[in-house]
């Protein structure tokens, strides 16, 4: 049987990232040194690389993964049957729920990285990237929508978080948990997630500004009352439980939803935002009936990114309300 065509995109990262003379580590790896650095791969894919860019995940940006975006539907059409987007581990979670929304998951699209640049001790790009580019290749990963690939461990990107900060293990999908394994080189799918999420497709103008703003405890809302002169489209609330705000900050909100979407999310890692528990004042029914888009079980920083490509691709009121009625299986 014929390897399947795979390709690996770098976006940069700490994959790709090697001592400074200024000290520290920095991105100057390409797609073509990684592939090099695994001799493993070429048992397991026919592989064509692309280096997009070479900055850390921090500084990517929407615009780029618009980019990246239409460079997979482009090679797609050229007839590679998977993709591994390499990149920083500090925005996979964003850049994997970016690419879902913006790809139509007739091919396998993976995200990787490393959490220890390659001249660590226990480096885990090789192994994440062998890893990667098995799943990539295997057309069992189709309708599944753009996974997430480390430590051998496969995540859905809806889901995904960055839970660690500095262990190989860093990524777990709270609530829901990871939708497969690599093990022996093979793929063991453990399920799939059950909606599929509504696929931003019309030309993008740039992206619409959300802000995201968390309201804890003893929080009024002050904040929110400048967010229209600065220029935001959207909001994105943070709040505490299952969706619930003090009641000092409910008036500010009630003052902003009439100037512009606003959804409700919670800092609690696993559960959904609720929808008919609480009634009393700043709870979820109360913020809901007053116009609150609850986000389901996206984290609020997948919401905001969600409803900026939404507004930016000219969704109305009730395009982006059955968007987000999408993320709650």
């Amino acid at each position: 049987m014929s390897l399947p065509r795979v390709l690996v995109v770098s976006l940069g990262g700490t994959i790709t990232m090697t001592s400074s003379v200024a000290g520290g580590i920095t991105p100057t790896l390409t797609a073509e040194h990684l592939i090099a650095s695994v001799p493993q791969l070429a048992e397991v894919a026919s592989l064509e690389a692309i280096t997009k860019f070479s900055l850390p995940g921090a500084s990517l940006t929407i615009d780029m993964l618009v980019e990246v975006a239409e460079l997979l539907r482009e090679q797609f059409t050229r007839g590679v049957e998977g993709a591994v987007v390499v990149q920083g581990t500090d925005t996979i979670e964003d850049t994997a729920f970016v690419l879902d929304l913006l790809t139509d998951g007739s091919r396998p699209v993976v995200v990787t990285g490393a959490m220890r640049g390659p001249q660590a001790p226990g480096a885990d790009g090789p192994a994440n990237l062998l890893a990667a580019v098995t799943v990539a290749g295997d057309h069992r990963l189709v309708g599944h929508g753009v996974t997430v690939v480390l430590n051998d461990e496969i995540h859905a990107a809806r889901w995904v978080q960055k839970c660690h900060t500095g262990l190989t293990s860093a990524f777990e999908s709270p609530g829901a948990g990871r939708i497969g394994v690599v093990v022996e080189g093979r793929v063991e799918l453990l399920m799939r997630p059950p909606t599929a999420l509504p696929r931003v497709t019309a030309a993008l103008s740039l992206p619409s500004r959300v802000a995201q703003v968390s309201l804890g405890l003893g929080e009024e809302g002050w904040l929110l009352s400048a967010l229209p002169g600065l220029g935001y489209r959207g909001a994105v609330v943070e709040c505490m439980g299952a969706g619930h705000v003090p009641a000092a900050a409910v008036p500010a909100l009630v003052a902003l939803i009439a100037q512009m979407p606003v959804i409700l999310c919670t800092r609690v890692r696993a559960g959904r935002v609720f929808l008919k528990t609480y009634g009393f004042t700043g709870s979820e029914m109360d913020l809901i009936a007053r116009g609150l888009i609850p986000c389901g079980h996206l984290s609020a920083g997948k919401a905001r990114l969600m409803l900026s490509l939404l507004l930016a691709s000219g969704a109305d009121d009730k395009t982006i309300r059955s968007g987000f009625k999408l993320t709650s299986p």
